[in-house]
């Protein structure tokens, strides 16, 4: 029994630097299309404001709201195609992030601070109820 636990981690671990080797994570094309929406996010958004299309004092906080918003889209999306498919926890924690720190300016970061430690906390323990058990 030990022996084929032992074996199949084995067989893991080769399918994962095959994968490595192949450099399938590396060139994934669904983070090179969320990083060009985050950049034409932000382009898009300071020439708003420098045309004066804003009456907010700071494009930055919508900024880092917006790209929070696309990499939580990516996530959606990788859940959703099987062949992008791949660890989320650190994404998932940057969109927090990056929502909570374009939001605490806003409405306080008595509020935002919080709410993002609890939205980081659920992410964690949802993560262990939906992976598969190895």
């Amino acid at each position: 029994m030990a022996e084929q636990r032992r074996d199949e981690k084995e067989e893991k671990q080769e399918k994962e630097e095959e994968k490595q080797e192949k450099g399938e994570w590396q060139r994934d094309r669904l983070s090179t299309l969320a990083w060009a929406a985050i950049l034409i996010w932000a382009g898009l958004v300071l020439l708003a404001d420098n045309l004066g299309l804003f009456a907010i004092r700071e494009s930055w906080p919508l900024i880092l709201i917006g790209a929070g918003g696309i990499v939580l889209l990516e996530i959606l999306a990788r859940f959703a195609l099987p062949e992008y498919r791949r660890p989320i926890g650190g994404q998932f924690i940057l969109a927090i992030i990056l929502i909570a720190v374009g939001l605490g300016n806003w409405l306080g970061w008595a509020i935002v601070l919080p709410v993002a430690l609890i939205l980081i906390g659920l992410g964690i323990l949802l993560r262990d109820v939906i992976r598969p058990r190895e």
